[in-house]
């Protein structure tokens, strides 16, 4: 990827889970947010805006992150096993267990005395239901093979950036951050190839301009006319 579809990757990506920060902020914590819009604080507003588009860039950041190391753990990975069936089996299996994971050791460590299993249960398949979504359009607009792949890091790789909020399990960062991470990645797996296209024709068009100015070789002359 040349440089400059690499700023633009980075940039619409970043915009995307900052906007959606800032839009989903407000609706997700309303009960805090709800006084500035009574009020017609719009000072407030503004500076509540500004400061979830803020957390949304880091949001986005941690997202790109993740992806890139994803690649080079998809190709580590096919490196290792040498069979793509067989990495697509270890990466089912790794599915599996996160999301069990996910259920399990935040049941055990959070839930309340007499709390339903079911919220958390929900959590994991409503992540599950996102990576399914996009890995099917991942394989629908690219290959049939890349399902697994794009599954796997819809649900590991989003799950892997989210555990800080994970870790303190408050609802409303929660959400907040599930929503732009799980917008920006696949927004990063479903665009990528556009990126890599767009790069591959600009890099074909500097070639051919430069083999439009590049001179005669020395030794070959014009013939003189007679």
């Amino acid at each position: 990827m040349t440089i400059r579809n690499w700023l633009r990757f980075f940039f619409t990506t970043l915009f995307l889970g900052g906007i959606m920060t800032g839009i989903l902020g407000f609706v997700i914590r309303w009960s805090e947010f709800q006084p500035y819009f009574t009020q017609l604080n719009i000072g407030a507003i503004l500076s509540t805006f500004i400061w979830l588009v803020g957390v949304g860039f880091i949001f986005s950041v941690v997202s790109q992150v993740g992806f890139f190391a994803y690649l080079f753990i998809h190709q580590f990975g096919l490196g290792i096993f040498r069979s793509l069936s067989l990495w697509n089996a270890v990466q089912i299996f790794l599915i599996i267990v996160v999301l069990f994971d996910l259920v399990y050791l935040r049941f055990s460590s959070f839930a309340g005395e007499g709390e339903s299993l079911l919220p958390y249960i929900g959590l994991a398949l409503f992540i599950l239901a996102a990576g399914l979504l996009t890995a099917y359009f991942k394989a629908k607009t690219t290959a049939k093979t890349t399902f697994v792949s794009a599954l796997f890091f819809m649900v590991v790789i989003t799950i892997l950036e989210w555990l800080p909020v994970l870790a303190t399990n408050e609802k409303n960062w929660l959400y907040l951050m599930i929503f732009p991470l799980i917008a920006c990645n696949a927004y990063q797996l479903l665009i990528l190839p556009k990126y890599n296209r767009l790069s591959e024709e600009e890099i074909a068009r500097r070639t051919s301009k430069k083999q439009e100015v590049q001179p005669a070789p020395p030794g070959k002359k014009k013939a003189n006319r007679t």
